[in-house]
């Protein structure tokens, strides 16, 4: 169970992460991005490592997290973003017709994914509409800082905000598994011990 929630940890911290680099760079870890979308889609998996392809499939994530939480040089902004994260996945908790209406759009979306990519465009446009829809008139509010040449690209908008969706979805994850925004300052070096054994794997099958 503890390295099934590091898993849905590192959801979150791997799609914010890829959130800051399209907001700052206009690109990102095309890999990552593509682990981090296919988890939003992944309703009823049996577990953390199915939602997320393996501890490989968040490897990123696993490696910001042990940065983030252990380094001295911590990403304030990525940092605010993922507890804002947190706190909108309990507003999503509480308004169980959103949540019931956002999960209808994924299943939806199921026929579209057997001809595109998740990473296409017509995927991306209709998990941003996902995103805007369900999530953005609730609290807190994520904001996402960058660089205005990137964030006003209605292109890299989109995928940013399906990306925020990759967040919340893991960090439901996350909740489900006893997840709570304490243990991010109480455990956290347990939580870094864990994350870094399974990056230890990952790199020994790689």
């Amino acid at each position: 169970m503890r390295e099934s929630r590091v898993l849905a940890l590192a959801g979150v911290f791997q799609a914010l992460s890829l959130v800051r680099d399209l907001a700052r760079e206009g690109d990102c870890d095309s890999e990552a991005l593509e682990a981090s979308l296919a988890s939003v889609f992944k309703l009823e998996s049996d577990s953390a490592s199915d939602v997320f392809g393996g501890n490989q499939g968040v490897r990123r994530g696993l490696r910001v997290l042990v940065e983030q939480v252990e380094g001295n040089d911590r990403d304030l902004p990525l940092f605010h973003m993922l507890i804002n994260v947190m706190k909108l996945e309990r507003s999503l908790a509480r308004h169980p017709m959103l949540n019931q209406r956002l999960g209808e759009g994924l299943v939806g979306m199921q026929r579209q994914l057997q001809h595109f990519p998740v990473t296409h465009p017509t995927i991306l446009a209709r998990l941003a509409d996902l995103y805007c829809t369900n999530l953005s008139g609730l609290k807190p509010r994520i904001t996402v800082v960058g660089n205005p040449l990137y964030l006003q690209q209605p292109a890299k908008a989109q995928q940013v905000r399906a990306l925020l969706l990759a967040a919340v979805r893991a960090a439901v994850l996350w909740r489900q598994l006893g997840g709570r925004r304490r243990h991010l300052l109480l455990r956290s070096k347990r939580e870094v011990m864990i994350a870094r054994g399974m990056l230890t794997g990952v790199a020994l099958r790689g």
